[in-house]
C-alpha cells in the first residue's frame, strides 16, 4: 500500500481509467491490454474498489454545455443548522440538482450553509428551478429555509476530478 492506501495495481487502475474508459464495445478490456492483466481482474479490482468506498461509482457524465445546459448557478441556502443534514440529503436526491454540499457559515459576511447546483438553458430557467425547489424545500422543511441566492457560472476554469500523477500521493 501507498500513503494513499491504494496498491500499485489499484493505483494503475485509477490512473488509466481517470480520464474515462474507452468508449468501445469492450472497455474493461481494452483497459486490461494497457495494464498488462485480464478483463477479469480489472473487473474484479474495479467492484472491489466500489464496495470499499475508494471510487464512487462507474457511469457515463455527459457535457451538459455540449446538450445546451449553458446556464448553471450554485443555489445556495441558510437554513437551520438543526435540520441543514436532512434538507441537504433531500436536496442532494433531486435529479434536477448535480450536486449538493454542506459548509462552514462566515457571517457576518456570508450566511449560507448549504449548496446546490442546478443547470438549465438560461438564466430564466435555473432562477425558475430554484423558486420551485424552495417551493418543495418549505412544503417538507417549513421552518428549515431563511434566504437563498444564486450564484452564477461566467467562465470554466477547470472541470475535472481528482486526477492522480505517479507517485502522488494524499498530501501531493
Amino acid at each position: 500500500m501507498d500513503a494513499a492506501g491504494l496498491t500499485p495495481f489499484e493505483r494503475s487502475l485509477v490512473r488509466a481509467t481517470q480520464e474515462g474508459l474507452p468508449i468501445r464495445r469492450d472497455p474493461y478490456r481494452a483497459v486490461a491490454a494497457r495494464l498488462g492483466v485480464t478483463e477479469a481482474e480489472v473487473m474484479a479490482q474495479l467492484r472491489d474498489m466500489l464496495a470499499r468506498g475508494v471510487i464512487r461509482r462507474i457511469g457515463v457524465v455527459p457535457n451538459h454545455y455540449a446538450l445546451g445546459f449553458v446556464a448553471n448557478a450554485m443555489s445556495v441556502w441558510d437554513v437551520d443548522d438543526g435540520q441543514a443534514d436532512a434538507v441537504g440529503a433531500w436536496l442532494g436526491q433531486r435529479a434536477d440538482v448535480s450536486h449538493c454540499y454542506r459548509r462552514p457559515r462566515h457571517p457576518p459576511l456570508w450566511r449560507y450553509n448549504l449548496y446546490a447546483m442546478l443547470h438549465g438553458t438560461d438564466r430564466a430557467a435555473v432562477l425558475a428551478r430554484i423558486d420551485e425547489v424552495a417551493e418543495a424545500l418549505h412544503a417538507r422543511f417549513p421552518d428549515a429555509l431563511r434566504a437563498q441566492d444564486a450564484l452564477f457560472s461566467s467562465a470554466i476554469l477547470k472541470k475535472t476530478g481528482l486526477r492522480l500523477k505517479e507517485g502522488q500521493g494524499p498530501a501531493a
